[in-house]
């Protein structure tokens, strides 16, 4: 035996006498290191295959916070983006490959205002060492998966591998769930946790489900499959419907309605100008009528304890005995109120539960409320900014949402009609983002992989394609 051959076998011996040790010791997690080592040397020799198997982990990363001391930490995903942003980092400073024009796209622009904003309320807040992790969370997730996925994501090929796994990863996840919940004969009490370790509950696990509906109907229309092709696409779809609707999260379902409306503004070519004029002339209506509508609202007793699906699409304006929304509006006037204390630079990102508890009113308290404030965020990707970040922090973020809308919709007005393939999956995109932010009224969910990683995929995928659309027209000039 040879003196390599000696020192692997030496080596592996060696893994699994200290493997059982820290087995004895009820250390097991520690003997995952050869796995971190594997994804090393991934990162450093295949970038691009470490990348789409982001898309495939997403939505199968567990949060190991409940085995340890309260430290958050979605794993393998979060380490793993954590190291590639470094390495891409340092390949980029060694020998720059990123395509020069990404740094004037509207996208880049205003991400880069945002995150700009949140480190300057980071040096102010309450809390710096909460909002300065907070920022670095917001990093990892930024710089590989927007700004390098616009390298590799330069051809369709890769585009849809990367929808393809995600998607993989999600029916993965929601047959799990289904078949968790169906032991439990769907009952609407164990909707709400048959779905971890994978998620924590049915509102963010409804809200990734309706952002897959999209991107798995896009996916199948986009061209012709084979026919094993064609049926493996329509058992996801048809299990992804299938989870949406056993999630019991009411705001998954109205926001694939939402998107539905997007969907028929963009067919049939509806100006700006006419959509402006009618959301302004609607939001008068409901300022001027706002009485009345709270009064009616009031009125309506319906529980979401039904699992009958009209009812529980009625109960989602309940706000006289419904606890959930009753919580949710408790949360949000918490934030209009942090907002009015700090309405320039807020408390700092990342602060919301740690300061919420002394801005709840008595009358806004509900079964579920806690005097502690513990129980997270402000229930909304909009008033969370305004909160944490004052004022420009919401006006920053509600850039990067328009930015990234205005750059999907144009870029599918532009693309040649005859080119199907990347028309009906820039449109698929452009709904499932609709679904992602019009749930973000009622919830917040980007400080996780689970809604970052397809939100900033698709972010990069509209950079990359206008900038091959690009490269087609001057070629033809």
């Amino acid at each position: 035996m040879s003196r390599q051959h000696l020192l692997i076998f030496g080596a592996g011996l060696a893994y699994i006498a200290v493997s059982i040790f820290l087995i004895w010791t009820d250390k097991a997690y520690f003997s995952l290191f050869p796995l971190g080592l594997m994804a090393i040397y991934a990162a450093i020799y295949h970038p691009k295959l470490t990348f789409l198997s982001l898309g495939l982990l997403a939505p199968l990363s567990i949060n190991i916070e409940e085995w340890t001391s309260g430290f958050g930490l979605f794993v393998p995903t979060e380490p793993l983006l954590f190291g590639i942003m470094f390495l891409l980092v340092w390949m980029q400073l060694k020998n720059p490959f990123l395509d020069k024009r990404i740094w004037r796209h509207p996208i880049i622009w205003t991400v880069g205002f945002y995150v700009l904003w949140i480190l300057i309320t980071s040096i102010t807040s309450a809390h710096p060492v909460t909002s300065l992790k907070f920022l670095l969370a917001k990093l990892w997730f930024i710089i590989p998966i927007l700004i390098f996925g616009t390298y590799f994501l330069k051809d369709i090929v890769s585009i849809e591998r990367f929808v393809w796994l995600f998607l993989l990863g999600m029916t993965i996840v929601v047959l799990f769930t289904v078949f968790h919940h169906a032991s439990y004969r769907f009952g609407e009490k164990e909707s709400h946790w048959v779905m971890w370790p994978f998620f924590k509950d049915h509102t963010i696990y409804g809200a990734i489900v309706a952002l897959s509906l999209p991107l798995s109907i896009g996916l199948f229309r986009s061209k012709i499959h084979t026919p094993l092709l064609q049926a493996v696409l329509i058992g996801m779809i048809v299990i992804i419907i299938t989870g949406l609707y056993f999630s019991y999260t009411r705001a998954a379902w109205l926001s694939v309605i939402a998107a539905l409306g997007v969907w028929l503004l963009i067919r049939l070519r509806i100006k700006f100008s006419i959509i402006a004029g009618v959301t302004l002339t609607l939001g008068t209506l409901l300022l001027i009528s706002w009485d009345r509508i709270q009064m009616e609202l009031e009125r309506n007793k319906q529980e979401h304890t039904t699992e009958e699906f009209g009812e529980r699409l009625q109960s989602a304006t309940n706000v006289s005995t419904d606890a959930s929304n009753l919580e949710r509006i408790n949360r949000w006037s918490c934030a209009i109120a942090m907002f009015k204390e700090r309405p320039v630079m807020g408390f700092g990102p990342g602060t919301y539960a740690f300061e919420y508890a002394r801005f709840q009113e008595p009358d806004n308290l509900t079964i579920i409320s806690t005097n502690f404030g513990d129980l997270g965020n402000a229930h909304s990707e909009y008033l969370g900014p305004l909160a944490e970040m004052g004022v420009l922090g919401l006006l920053t973020f509600l850039g990067v949402v328009a930015a990234i809308f205005y750059s999907g919709i144009r870029l599918y007005l532009d693309w040649p009609e005859e080119d199907k393939r990347h028309r009906v999956l820039i449109l698929s995109m452009i709904l499932s983002l609709t679904t992602y932010f019009v749930h973000g009224i009622l919830n917040n969910y980007l400080d996780t992989d689970k809604a970052s990683i397809p939100i900033w995929f698709m972010s990069a995928v509209f950079i990359a394609l206008r900038l091959k659309l690009g490269d087609r027209k001057s070629k033809l000039n």
